[in-house]
């Protein structure tokens, strides 16, 4: 008798804590329902059970909202699932006519793929000083010692759009605007420096431009702002152009560098490479230029180049890493269109988008109604995503080979391993929380069109998500 209720004891014990959990969480989340900041607003949170699937919680759970950067879980998720565990990205230098007497005859040509990390400081061996000295030697090895034609950059992969639909003109000219190109440089920055006046209202100089273009012109409106007030610094470009306007104040106390984006990134590291092949005793008599620009002009060379150096990007666990600590736009949006192109499509951004729906409608089932999405960074404020079908996919990376390296990824707020998402009157968190009963759970919890500070909602999502613990 004793060996049948024992079982039946810890069994009744498992499902009372379990339906504590979900009481716990209906009333918290209940409350906060009722508050004022929800009154023109919309919430949905989904809890799963992480061990058995089981729904623990859910409110609106089928309902499309916009996720912000919670969907980089979701496009890490699939770059993983993809490209697999260890997946680099190669970047290609080479030379097209012919090498007699140590003089090219010919282009030398840096191919991309779509390495986001490309002359990132975030890696020892992606830095530019280093990859730039890193080619120097290669075209030095290959008995290189002048260039009688251009240094060109291969921007091609992803074809010339370079930002999905969806995103906003206010943002695209900042540095987490930076666009998708398979010809990464400087994860696609430009940093500035300013000198504020000595009072509010007044010019703020323009000091220092790190790189230096000189086919860029960058046209300086800013003043300065009253002490306290901040970075309120913004550019205005769009894609390929030549000229950046910025726009906004500079507080009078601060000491910051403002980061904005590249217009044209492969055009920056032809210009480096070319400075680096002068300075390095290899001159250089044509110019720097992409094969975007040439093939405008139909000139673009017909022969595959001979490679001289084929370097390596970290590996997408390392790539992964910073895309979901930092939140890097770029990262997840050149991850995502590498999932596409190893799926046997192209690098746009309509392809990388339908990989991901397509994905995990055939491996999960998901309605690919319930995920309605524009690009893989959560940027663009018209996507729509459920908590549920975030949930689902959250927990299938649980059962995977990769998820250590997955979820070391994720930031930790309010001490739980958590991605965070925000756009304008949007906040959302998705993650992994063990129970003070030891029941491993996912979440989802996104809320929009919230009115009031944005601390404040966070504030109280944070206290639903306490029951979790």
């Amino acid at each position: 008798m004793r060996h049948i209720i024992l079982p039946f004891l810890l069994l009744l014990s498992q499902v009372l804590s379990a339906q504590s959990l979900q009481n716990k969480i209906a009333e918290a989340y209940l409350r906060f329902e009722r508050d004022s900041q929800l009154q023109y607003g919309i919430s949905s949170l989904t809890v799963l059970n992480a061990e058995t699937g089981e729904v623990v919680f859910s409110k609106n759970e089928s309902t499309g909202l916009a996720p912000a950067s919670t969907l980089k879980t979701m496009t890490s998720i699939t770059g993983y699932s993809i490209l697999k565990a260890g997946y680099r990205w190669e970047t290609l230098l080479g030379y097209t006519g012919t090498l007699q007497g140590g003089v090219l005859k010919g282009d030398l040509i840096i191919k991309g793929s779509g390495d986001p990390s490309l002359g990132s400081s975030r890696y020892n061996e992606t830095k530019p000083d280093i990859l730039l000295a890193r080619w120097l030697a290669a075209a030095k090895r290959a008995g290189i010692n002048k260039i009688e034609g251009n240094i060109l950059a291969d921007d091609l992969l992803f074809g010339t759009q370079t930002l999905p639909d969806g995103w906003v003109w206010g943002d695209i000219g900042n540095y987490y605007g930076a666009g998708s190109t398979a010809m990464t440089w400087r994860e696609n920055e430009i940093a500035l420096n300013f000198v504020p006046g000595s009072r509010a209202g007044e010019a703020a100089a323009l000091k220092g431009v790190e790189p230096q273009i000189p086919e860029l012109r960058i046209v300086n409106e800013i003043t300065t702002g009253s002490a306290g007030s901040g970075d309120n610094v913004y550019a205005y470009s769009a894609p390929f152009s030549d000229i950046i306007y910025l726009r906004g104040t500079y507080g009078i106390d601060l000491k910051k560098t403002i980061e904005i984006s590249m217009p044209d990134p492969a055009i920056f590291l032809a210009h480096e490479l070319r400075n680096k092949l002068n300075a390095g005793g290899i001159p250089v008599s044509g110019v720097a230029t992409t094969l975007r620009k040439i093939s405008l002009e139909k000139t673009a060379p017909k022969v595959m180049p001979k490679i001289i150096d084929q370097y390596q990007s970290p590996d997408i666990s390392r790539i992964v890493y910073w895309l979901n600590q930092k939140s890097i736009n770029l990262y997840a949006e050149n991850l995502l269109k590498a999932a596409a192109i190893a799926n046997g499509k192209t690098g746009s951004f309509d392809d990388a988008t339908a990989t991901l729906v397509s994905y995990w409608n055939k491996k999960l089932g998901i309605d690919k109604n319930a995920i309605a999405i524009l690009d893989g960074s959560g940027l663009s404020p018209e996507n729509r995503v459920t908590t549920l079908a975030m949930s689902r996919i959250l927990l299938s990376a649980k059962g995977e080979s990769w998820f250590p390296q997955f979820y070391e990824s994720l930031p930790l707020y309010n001490n739980m391993k958590m991605k965070s998402g925000s756009i304008r009157n949007v906040l959302a968190y998705t993650g992994y929380q063990k129970s003070s009963s030891g029941t491993s759970l996912v979440f989802s919890f996104i809320t929009n069109n919230y009115k009031g500070s944005s601390s404040g909602i966070k504030q109280k999502m944070f206290r639903v998500l306490d029951t979790l613990k």
